[in-house]
């Protein structure tokens, strides 16, 4: 899969708000007190423990805004894995600028290349099924755009980015509308003919009530995988089908081997650890 770069135009307001929030009122007072005007250094970001990286291009940009004549040599790009102790680019310039600008790279690049790497070993725990990892709206406030772009550097694919670009009609949707038909139906006539309508179902009795109102995907929320099983035969390739709930990447393997089409997993964008990344003078 072709990893494409984030616009520019989507990561600087993200990363400068980033900046500014580190640098307040007074900017760096510990590195301009300390660090001369005129000093260059030369420093590598190193990874401390084996992952994907996710992110290079936003650290790069932290340092770029902060002073331009910054030099970041690329070695591993976005979606490389690499092990521990591996250089992902050496930074050159300007030796204020590489401090001031060093926390926010890497709280972003630790944080990306942490989402990264879960997601690749959920991926890497369905590799033998047609099934695709997405996912979710569970995301840091504000970062949705980079952590959707990290879930994908690992591999894994996303599900819609905002409630405007897909209608998913959830349990809560159901209980006020009175019913999986009656929410479906209503959600037909706001949709517009490129819009997809999927629908969370909790049993089988209303999987067999979406399939019959004409939704295009199902949401098997929380269901065994004996439930899965059933439920892929009885949606027969009519809609797409999505399995959701308590999805490790151990309990993925046998959740894919049921035949659904995806596995929407929360956890990888607001729970990953980060990969440990390091920035060192050398």
């Amino acid at each position: 899969m072709t990893l494409t770069p984030l616009p520019r135009v989507m990561v600087e307001p993200l990363v400068r708000a980033a900046l500014l929030e580190d640098l307040g009122r007074a900017g760096d007072l510990t590195t301009d007190a300390i660090v001369p005007a005129d000093a260059t250094a030369t420093m590598v970001l190193a990874t401390r423990q084996p992952g994907v990286i996710a992110g290079i291009d936003v650290a790069t940009l932290a340092f770029e805004l902060i002073d331009p004549r910054v030099d970041v040599a690329i070695i591993h790009p976005d979606g490389a894995a690499i092990p521990a102790g591996d250089v992902i680019a050496t930074v050159r310039g300007p030796a204020r600028a590489l401090l001031t600008a060093e926390r926010t790279a890497l709280n972003l690049l630790c944080h990306l290349s942490g989402i990264a790497t879960q997601t690749a070993a959920v991926v890497d725990a369905v590799r033998d099924h047609k099934a695709k990892i997405v996912c979710t709206r569970k995301t840091t406030p504000g970062l949705r755009a980079l952590e959707k772009y990290a879930v994908r550097a690992g591999g894994g694919a996303n599900h819609r980015f905002g409630l405007d670009d897909a209608v998913l009609i959830k349990d809560n949707h159901i209980a006020i509308a009175g019913d999986v038909r009656t929410a479906i139906e209503r959600a037909r006539t706001r949709a517009g003919h490129m819009v997809k309508i999927e629908v969370e179902v909790d049993t089988l009795e209303q999987l067999d009530i979406a399939l019959a109102a004409g939704a295009d995907a199902v949401l098997l929320d929380n269901m065994s995988v004996e439930q899965l099983s059933q439920a892929v035969a009885m949606v027969g390739g009519r809609a797409i089908t999505e399995a959701s709930g308590r999805v490790t990447a151990q309990a993925a393997r046998a959740i894919a081997a049921t035949g659904v089409d995806l596995i929407s997993v929360g956890w990888i964008t607001h729970s990953a650890p980060i990969l440990d990344i390091g920035l060192d003078c050398r």
